[in-house]
C-alpha cells in the first residue's frame, strides 16, 4: 500500500516567484502526510515540466495536487445585487461575421460537493489545462464547494485560413469551418503529442473515416510499454481498452489521425504519441460533419491577437519546449507597435508583459484604460449549476461480494479525497471512494471488481500508471476496510 502524497512546489498553477526553478520546470517531492500518526514519509523528488502536464492521469506523476498556487490576478466575489443565473450558453458552434476573429464568452459556475475541475471542464467544452489556466487559485482535484469556476469559453481564432479543420496545439483546441455553413465555426478541446512526441504542423487533408477502429500499435509504443512492464499487443481491437475510441479521423500525414479516447480526462494536455484526441461526445460530432478530402491545417500559435467591438485582445498561453518562446515574442511585439501606430490608440505596455507572463488562456484588451482580468470575470455571465455534470464518473455501490484494492490510508481527508478522484478519472475508470476508519483515518478504497483476475489487473494499472501499490481485499477479507 502507498501512503505517498505528493506535495508539489511550482506545479503549473502556481506561479509564486518563490517556487521557481528553471524556466518551465518545476521539481514536485512526493511526502507523506506529516503529522498524522503511522504515516510513511517517503522522498521521491523528480524533476519534470509540469507546464505541460503531460502525464496527468496517463502516468499519474502529479495526479493529486495540493491547492498552493498564486497569481496576482486574484478573483474576488462580486458585491453587490447578484444577478440571476442563465441556463446555459453556447460553447462550440459559433456564427461568424466576416471580421470577427473572437467567438464565446467568458462565463463562471460554482462548484458542489464532490465536483473536481475536470468534471467542470468536459461539461463545458473545455480542456484540462485550459481550465487549470484560468483558475490557478483552486484544488484541481477537490475544489472548496461554493468555490466560483471561472469558465474560459472565450477563444480567439487562429491566424489561418478559415477552412476545414484548422488546430492550435498551443490553444489545445480545434477550429471546424463547414464549407456549407459559411460564417460558422465549430470549436472543441484536443488532447496532443506529449514533449518527444509532439504532434507535428503543416497541411494535411482528411484521408479516410473509420467507426469503431482497429489500432495497429506502431513498432516504437509497443517497445516504449514493454520497458514499463505493461506489453502491448499488435493489434488492440475495438473497445474500452482501444485508445482510439469510436470514431477516428485519418489523416494524409501516415500514422496521423484525429480520434476518440478512452482516457477522456487527458483531453486538454499533452499526453498523446503524436494524434490528435478529442472528447467520445465531440468526435462522434465532428466524425458526422466532416467529410473525406477536408483540408486540415495544424498550427502552433501561443500568443493569439483578436478584435471584439473595436478593442484589441491578447490571448496568451506558454509557448511549447519546441518553439523559439524568445523570437515568438519579439515577433508579437513588432505586431503590436504596427498595430498602435495604425489605430493611433495607445497599448497598456505593462498589462500585456502581465498577460504574457500570466498565460492565463483568457482574451485580455490590451489597449490604455480597457478592462482588467477581474473586470472581465465580474461580467461574465454566471450559469446556473447543471442538473449533471456530463461525463462524471461515480462509483458503483460497494458489495459484500465484490473485490477491493485498498489503494490509500492515511489521516488527511483532503488527500484522500484527491487520490479517489484521480483513480475515478483514469481511462478506463477505476472506481474509488473515501472511507473513514474506526480509528480516525481515512481509506482510500478502489472497486468493487468482479473477481480476483479484475482485481489484479485493475492494481497493475495502478501501479504502472500511478506508480500506487495497493492491498487486495477479498470478499472475505472485507471487514478489514472498516
Amino acid at each position: 500500500m502507498n501512503d505517498c502524497i505528493p506535495i508539489c512546489r511550482g506545479t503549473r498553477y502556481s506561479r509564486h516567484p518563490a517556487f521557481a526553478g528553471a524556466p518551465g520546470q518545476a521539481v514536485c517531492d512526493w511526502k507523506g502526510v506529516s503529522g498524522a500518526p503511522g504515516d510513511t514519509v517517503c522522498d521521491w523528488s523528480v524533476g519534470v515540466n509540469l507546464r505541460s502536464l503531460r502525464l496527468l492521469l496517463v502516468l499519474g506523476l502529479v495526479g493529486f495536487l495540493p491547492a498552493c498556487a498564486w497569481s496576482p490576478f486574484r478573483y474576488e466575489e462580486p458585491k453587490g445585487p447578484v444577478e440571476p443565473l442563465v441556463e446555459d450558453i453556447e460553447g462550440s458552434r459559433f456564427v461568424l461575421g466576416k471580421d470577427d476573429s473572437i467567438v464565446g464568452q467568458l462565463a463562471t459556475v460554482k462548484m458542489k460537493e464532490g465536483d473536481s475541475l475536470p468534471d467542470v471542464a468536459r461539461h463545458f467544452g473545455l480542456g484540462l489545462e485550459g481550465i487549470g489556466e484560468a483558475n490557478p487559485d483552486l484544488d484541481l482535484w477537490a475544489p472548496r464547494p461554493g468555490s466560483r469556476v471561472i469558465l474560459p469559453m472565450q477563444f480567439v481564432l487562429p491566424d489561418a485560413p478559415r477552412k476545414g479543420i484548422v488546430v492550435n496545439l498551443a490553444a489545445m483546441r480545434l477550429f471546424y469551418f463547414p464549407a456549407k455553413k459559411k460564417g460558422e465555426v465549430v470549436t472543441h478541446p484536443v488532447g496532443i503529442g506529449r514533449e518527444g512526441r509532439s504532434t507535428p504542423t503543416g497541411e494535411m487533408l482528411v484521408e479516410r473515416k473509420a467507426k469503431h477502429p482497429t489500432w495497429h500499435v506502431p513498432a516504437s509504443i509497443r517497445k516504449d510499454h514493454e520497458r514499463k512492464g505493461d506489453p502491448l499487443p499488435a493489434v488492440v481491437l475495438p473497445g474500452p481498452d482501444n485508445p482510439l475510441g469510436d470514431y477516428a479521423i485519418y489523416l494524409s500525414r501516415p500514422s496521423y489521425l484525429i480520434h476518440g479516447t478512452n482516457k477522456p480526462y487527458g483531453i486538454g494536455l499533452r499526453a498523446s504519441n503524436g494524434c490528435v484526441r478529442l472528447y467520445p461526445e465531440d468526435i462522434e460530432t465532428l466524425y458526422r460533419d466532416v467529410p473525406v478530402k477536408t483540408p486540415v491545417r495544424i498550427v502552433n500559435q501561443p500568443y493569439l491577437i483578436g478584435w471584439r467591438n473595436g478593442e484589441l485582445y491578447l490571448e496568451a498561453h506558454r509557448p511549447h519546449e519546441e518553439l523559439n518562446a524568445k523570437q515568438l515574442k519579439k515577433n508579437l511585439m513588432a505586431a503590436l507597435k504596427k498595430i498602435e501606430k495604425k489605430h493611433e490608440r495607445k497599448l497598456d505596455w505593462p498589462k500585456i508583459e502581465r498577460v504574457l507572463s500570466e498565460a492565463l488562456g483568457v482574451p485580455i484588451p490590451i489597449f490604455e484604460n480597457s478592462e482588467n482580468f477581474d473586470d472581465l470575470v465580474r461580467k461574465a455571465v454566471a450559469l446556473k449549476y447543471p442538473d449533471e455534470l456530463y461525463g462524471q464518473p461515480k462509483p458503483p455501490a460497494m458489495t459484500d461480494s465484490g473485490w477491493y484494492i485498498t489503494a490509500l490510508e492515511s489521516g488527511d481527508e483532503l488527500s484522500a479525497q484527491r487520490l479517489a478522484a484521480v483513480l475515478n478519472h483514469q481511462g478506463p475508470q477505476i472506481p474509488a471512494r473515501v472511507v473513514a476508519s474506526e480509528n480516525g483515518r481515512f481509506k482510500v478504497i478502489a472497486g468493487p471488481f468482479k473477481d480476483s483476475k479484475a482485481t489484479k489487473a485493475a492494481a497493475k494499472r495502478m501501479k504502472i500508471d500511478l506508480d500506487i501499490t495497493g492491498d487486495i481485499v477479498s470478499p472475505k477479507e472485507r471487514v478489514s476496510l472498516k
